[in-house]
């Protein structure tokens, strides 16, 4: 339950933007500082947005990404490629197929730089078990090019660096996104995980929930986040399993959830806004600069919206 000091917050504070059915906007702290935070949002464990920039200062921002002329955003490719032999998950998605995989930074560098290409006819075996449905053409002295732009046929494999541990980075790459004090002193002190989250927008993270309190910082780019209560969501997921005729575990989540009915009946729950569902929720916008406080337990579902680059981080802790 919102207290009055929070419910002033969402009224003159919060975006102007209205959601529908039910999903109110996400309230915003009127500052960042300790004392706030956990009497605001961690104690009482409500979403919460940090005042808007909160965490423009850290060092990701500038170094990962690149301001491109039509207001979107690229990758730094000239700074991520120095780091290209790093191993990192991937998650592609074409139509309704989907696989994840793990493959080196410099591969997800040239998959990005490629998105915008067309395909060539001919395929090509061992990217097409990468990339569902992509055909490349061979490099030659006279190009570079990873996807024919002659062909008429349009990209429709996405490749997402999702969920990517901090830990398993380089040095100089963690050290690009230190742990925000706030994680650091709010709880009992250690980060139980952390992840990164890079790709062309439109991105997509379906409904699920979180066993540990979470930061989520967005990098480049925007997202939109839609959140549910412990019961609310509860009910969401149950309402889905009952039209799809599943029985999946709320708790254990697999690929299930990323392809096939799941995943367009939990899309069509959450985001259908013509959806008579009853539901009753939160929504954020965050761009650059803007963090998110995910209480414990509660549902949450993410789409990158717009153009160009997204690019997020967050911290579990306990």
């Amino acid at each position: 339950m919102l207290t009055g000091r929070t419910a002033l917050v969402v009224s003159s504070q919060c975006r102007s933007y209205t959601t529908k059915h039910g999903l109110r906007p996400v309230p915003v702290l009127p500052n960042a500082t300790l004392e706030t935070f956990r009497k605001d949002a961690f104690e009482p464990a409500t979403p919460a947005l940090l005042p808007r920039q909160t965490f423009s200062q850290l060092p990701a921002i500038p170094r990962w990404f690149s301001p491109a002329s039509d207001r979107t955003t690229t990758l730094n490719r000239h700074y991520l490629a120095r780091f290209g032999a790093t191993i990192v998950p991937l998650e592609i998605s074409n139509n309704d197929k989907f696989t994840r995989i793990e493959q080196s930074l410099s591969f997800f560098l040239e998959c990005v730089n490629a998105s915008s290409s067309t395909y060539d006819v001919r395929p090509s075996r061992y990217f097409s078990a990468y990339r569902p449905g992509a055909r490349a053409i061979r490099r030659t002295s006279q190009s570079n090019t990873f996807f024919s732009a002659a062909a008429l046929t349009p990209p429709t494999a996405r490749v997402y660096l999702a969920q990517a541990s901090i830990n398993d980075l380089p040095r100089a790459l963690r050290d690009d996104l230190p742990v925000p004090e706030l994680v650091l002193k709010v709880g009992k002190g250690d980060v139980y995980d952390s992840s990164i989250w890079i790709g062309q927008a439109p991105t997509y993270t379906p409904l699920h929930r979180d066993p540990n309190p979470n930061l989520f910082v967005q990098l480049a780019g925007t997202k939109v986040v839609r959140l549910f209560s412990p019961n609310a969501g509860r009910a969401i997921f149950a309402r889905v399993q009952e039209i799809i005729g599943g029985s999946a575990s709320a708790t254990m989540r697999g690929d299930e959830m990323m392809q096939g009915a799941e995943k367009k009946a939990l899309e069509s729950e959450v985001w259908d806004d013509d959806v008579e569902s009853g539901r009753i929720g939160f929504e954020a916008e965050l761009n650059k600069g803007d963090g998110l406080f995910i209480p414990k337990g509660w549902w949450h579902s993410i789409k990158g919206t717009g153009s160009g680059m997204t690019g997020s981080v967050n911290w579990w802790f306990r």
